[in-house]
């Protein structure tokens, strides 16, 4: 009996249950909110110093230690951002700079139960989203079993200004791509600490939707992040042409050359002089994407989709996809009717004599025919084709499996919520057809938050398709594998002689890949010039 006191006690020092909701980091003490479903709540932890004054665009800096505990209970600052995206709902405590914060769920009782960790980086193009959005949040998640955290990072042209004097004062010789090192920083302090909320730093997934999804792309390129995750979840992109891709190191120093200088500032100094405001309103007059993210020698040493062709991307399970109606059929056919006609015009002066090859797999003899056509081929354009490469090359080169998903169901109705703009416009002035899945759609279904979402009226279908699509989700997040009691059997899409995929939907089941002539074509468009 002594004896076993004896190991109850060490047991108990070594790993100390949550008292009073306190955890202690690397750092210091936090101490979390109320309880949400007896899940543990722990907001707006820095896990950088505020990225201000000399410390604007310049790669994250560690946190200070603090004395005495530190509440956790509020959300941080949002990273600086304009007002761009009308689906975006903040919950965070303002807007500032000063917005290196991240957010834990946990369902962990102490810091001994080793859980699997899901780290979520949101959407928004890189200039705009937040970790505090409630389609991210991570109590549903928690519920399953999984430590979950959401994370910032800078933004626009705070995240990404490259300029030949920031490369020189480097050490690495490098500038740009801040963004992407706040969330190489976010990982290093799950590395460092997730052990102490109960999760297991040899288990942690990565995921994200849209520019989080190509985040989660050059993670795994980065030779910097690519040995602090266990898996990777990419809903809708990645950092390949056309999607936003990087751009060589001096092309990202001329804009940010060309941006000084329409400022009116002369020096590193002068910029880092500049108001918040100042640099804000002048970088949101111009078109998203101008300051894009770098090949800069040392976050991405090349491409990434050479990275991936090469094998040297983490080697890590893959659950990838995206949606049935990315972009609309209106950036085919602008204002024309869907007429076969009208498609190999459009497709004419997209591809000139490659056109005829475009018809093949772009084809359609009826209006709802070439209505799905141009659907199709306007989102594989925007981000398909990308988020295919991404799996495509992984599928070939790491020898893990990739689960590859196409989800099909559309939002249901809108209620009416005063003052709240609707998401889904893509779906506006088109002729009256069953409606596709749009751009960002499965968010709430994939992380089990339907309800935090007001603008739609769910129904017990979506209720359905969300239970489905969520323990999809959790059981790769637990084990590298979607597959589990209770789903429909989902084959890796590069096992076998015919790739297989998930259509999520009503009815989710397996299916043959009928798409990949498509990306073939598409394949031979964006190959780079040899």
């Amino acid at each position: 009996m002594r004896n076993a006191m004896v190991v109850a006690v060490v047991l108990a020092v070594a790993a100390p249950a949550f008292a009073a909701d306190r955890v202690k980091t690397a750092n210091g003490t936090v101490e979390g909110g109320a309880h949400q479903n007896g899940i543990h709540v722990y907001l707006g932890i820095p896990f950088a110093a505020p990225p201000v004054g000399d410390l604007r665009w310049k790669p994250p800096q560690p946190v200070k230690n603090w004395t005495g505990t530190r509440s956790a209970a509020q959300f941080g600052p949002r990273c600086v951002q304009a007002p761009i995206f009308g689906d975006m709902n903040f919950r965070s405590n303002g807007m500032s700079e000063d917005c290196l914060y991240l957010n834990v769920w946990t369902p962990a009782k102490s810091g001994s139960e080793r859980l699997p960790v899901l780290v979520y980086f949101y959407g928004g193009g890189f200039v705009a989203g937040d970790g505090s959005e409630p389609r991210y949040d991570g109590e549903s998640m928690a519920r399953r079993g999984i430590v979950s955290l959401t994370v910032n990072y800078r933004l626009g042209v705070f995240g990404f200004l490259a300029h030949p004097d920031l490369t020189k004062e480097a050490s690495h010789h490098a500038s740009g791509n801040y963004a992407l090192l706040d969330q190489r920083a976010a990982l290093e302090w799950v590395r460092k600490n997730i052990v102490a909320f109960g999760g297991d730093p040899k288990k942690v997934t990565i995921a994200g939707e849209s520019a989080g999804s190509i985040a989660v792309s050059a993670l795994m390129a980065s030779p910097l992040s690519k040995n602090l995750i266990a898996g990777a979840i990419g809903e809708s992109g990645a950092l390949i042409a056309p999607t936003l891709p990087p751009v060589p190191l001096a092309q990202g120093e001329e804009e940010g050359t060309k941006f000084a200088t329409s400022v009116g500032a002369a020096s590193l100094a002068a910029l880092r002089a500049m108001s918040t405001a100042q640099i804000q309103d002048a970088a949101a007059k111009l078109p998203i994407g101008r300051f894009a993210s770098t090949v800069d020698g040392y976050v991405l040493p090349k491409l990434p989709v050479e990275i991936f062709a090469a094998g040297e991307q983490a080697r890590v399970p893959l659950l990838v996809g995206w949606n049935t109606e990315e972009s609309n059929a209106r950036a085919i056919l602008a204002a024309n009717d869907p007429t076969p006609e009208n498609l190999r015009k459009a497709l004419q002066t997209l591809y000139g004599d490659r056109a005829s090859e475009a018809s093949k797999v772009y084809a359609g003899s009826t209006p709802d025919e070439v209505w799905q056509a141009a659907t199709d081929l306007s989102s594989d354009r925007f981000i398909g084709f990308s988020t295919w490469k991404w799996a495509d090359l992984h599928g070939r080169t790491s020898e893990k499996p990739v689960y590859r998903y196409l989800y099909a169901h559309p939002r249901p109705q809108t209620t009416v919520v005063p003052g709240r703009a609707t998401s889904g416009a893509s779906a506006a002035a088109r002729p009256a057809r069953p409606r596709g899945a749009v751009h960002s759609a499965e968010i709430e279904y994939a992380m089990g938050n339907l309800a935090t979402n007001k603008v739609y009226a769910w129904t017990p279908e979506d209720d359905k398709i969300s239970e489905v699509m969520q323990a999809f989700f959790a059981n790769f997040v637990k084990t590298g594998n979607p597959n589990g009691p209770g789903v429909p059997q989902w084959p890796a899409a590069n096992n076998g002689p015919v790739t297989q995929i998930m259509r999520l939907d009503l009815d989710s089941h397996a299916e043959p890949d009928k798409t990949r002539a498509r990306y073939l074509f598409l394949d031979t468009m964006y190959a780079k010039p040899r």
